[in-house]
């Protein structure tokens, strides 16, 4: 927070300037929603991709692996808003949060 005083008719003003917050809430930003649309793009693609024609019950994008990419996407994503948040201030005055 900067606090500036300039001398106005011989009385001391104090302007203080408050910083705002850096980041945006998660659920404000275009990151969560393109993190939402590739889980459901994996889940989708999971679900409809089978074995071809082979007809032999095999399956080319089992469950398995569609969790291990939502899993490396959420990963990608905390990590991500770990670093818009890394360095930013609350103005929160709340005591029950400090």
């Amino acid at each position: 927070m900067a606090t500036t005083t300039h001398a106005h008719d011989g009385l001391d003003v104090k302007h203080t300037r408050v910083r705002g917050e850096e980041t945006k809430p998660s659920y404000k930003t275009t990151e969560l929603f393109v993190y939402l649309a590739a889980v459901a793009g994996v889940l989708i693609a999971s679900y409809t991709v089978g074995d071809g024609a082979a007809n032999d019950g095999s399956d080319y994008f089992a469950a398995d692996k569609a969790w291990w990419y939502i899993t490396l996407l959420t990963i990608g994503y905390l990590v991500s808003r770990g670093l818009a948040k890394a360095g930013s201030r609350s103005n929160d005055a709340d005591p029950r949060t400090h």
